[in-house]
């Protein structure tokens, strides 16, 4: 059985990648890095607020930076980070599948 500390760990990831915002972050670099200009013009997140969110997935380890002149790239630190994404992503798809499905039987009756 895993200890307390892990447990307090795991929920802090899940905090850091529960704000809708970092998802659409993770969401748009999950192909490769991004800077800060091009990810402001895919995910429509003001620059201050952009930054924020980038400084957060920095220092939770979740993303990675690289220097190059003025500009500064992000990535994912770990492609598994995705992966649990698209997992969540899948759950939810099946929930709604569910759901849809249980309301065109109630509604045939």
């Amino acid at each position: 059985m895993k200890n307390e500390n892990f447990y307090n760990l795991h929920a802090d990831m899940c905090k850091t990648i529960s704000n809708p915002r970092r998802q659409a972050i993770l969401d748009t670099i999950r192909n490769g890095e991004m800077t800060v200009s091009a990810l402001i013009k895919k995910t429509g997140i003001s620059q201050a607020n952009l930054s924020q969110h980038l400084s957060i997935l920095r220092s939770k380890g979740v993303v990675n930076t690289r220097r190059d002149g003025n500009n500064v790239y992000y990535s994912l630190s770990n492609l598994k980070i995705i992966k649990a994404y698209d997992l969540i992503s899948e759950v939810l798809e099946d929930s709604a599948t569910s759901r849809d499905k249980a309301i065109k039987e109630g509604m045939g009756r």
